[in-house]
């Protein structure tokens, strides 16, 4: 299994990402290896920031991204140290929301061009659901599917609310699909992270009076297994998802006959 990149590759990846939108290789390279705001990274670092990027399929042999990572999933990794990140601003906040809408319809197409039966985006009509897609393949096997969309591939970071959490927690049938988001709005992976894990993951309430609403959780590599499947089901065969070698997921488990 491919190992997770470092600290220092992913910060690096994330700089490629962000620069490649506006100039060729030789031109960052150059950048990085000049600008004052960048030499807190090796140039052997930022090679091997590309180099990763190659080989996970994220950047064209042009030298072109194949996501669009936002100013949000940037953040300090992105901005040199010289300039302070903007944490939020509603130029972000609305880029944010365009890659959550794209995973959600990018999942919605792949589920009904995998002839799943019966697809309903719960999350056109109402938030009150606690997920964003129900899918059937008939009676027994059904689903409810929460989707985190992140244009991110060197890691995964997931915010969940705690109206979220608590359908989990009563609802066998929810599972959490993290979609990677490409440049062109189609889903470049697909990955289901790990109930038990989220459940060990999230805050512990302290006193009866305060309590959490919202909490962001940095999904492991243990807790990612490759494709889109509830604890009771397989929604779709593995072949008709995209997987590319990000995240570092799990292998899917075998379907029992």
């Amino acid at each position: 299994m491919l190992s997770p990149p470092t600290e220092a590759t992913r910060l690096a990846a994330l700089r490629w990402l962000a620069e490649l939108r506006v100039a060729g290789i030789p031109r960052v390279r150059v950048l990085f290896g000049h600008h004052p705001g960048y030499a807190d990274l090796t140039p052997a670092q930022y090679a091997e920031g590309l180099a990763w990027l190659r080989r996970m399929g994220m950047v064209t042999t042009a030298g072109r991204p194949v996501v669009d990572i936002t100013d949000s999933e940037a953040g300090d990794g992105v901005m040199p140290a010289s300039v302070p990140a903007v944490r939020w601003s509603p130029a972000a906040e609305e880029a944010r929301r365009a890659v959550g809408a794209a995973g959600e319809q990018a999942l919605l197409g792949l589920l009904r061009e995998g002839g799943v039966p019966h697809v309903r985006h719960v999350a056109a009509e109402s938030d009150a659901y606690g997920y964003d897609i129900a899918a059937a393949l008939s009676a027994s096997e059904r689903a409810h599917i929460e989707v985190k969309s992140t244009a991110d591939p060197t890691r995964l970071v997931i915010h969940l609310t705690r109206h979220e959490y608590e359908v989990m927690a009563r609802d066998e049938r929810w599972c959490l699909a993290a979609v990677l988001v490409g440049g062109d709005g189609s889903a470049v992976n697909v990955a289901t992270v790990d109930r038990v894990w989220i459940h060990s993951a999230v805050p512990v309430d302290q006193a009866r009076r305060g309590r959490w609403e919202s909490v962001r959780l940095e999904v492991p590599a243990h807790a990612l297994v490759s494709g889109l499947a509830t604890e009771s089901c397989r929604l779709l065969p593995d072949g008709l998802l995209p997987q590319c070698q990000v995240w570092t997921c799990q292998p899917a488990p075998p379907v029992l006959a």
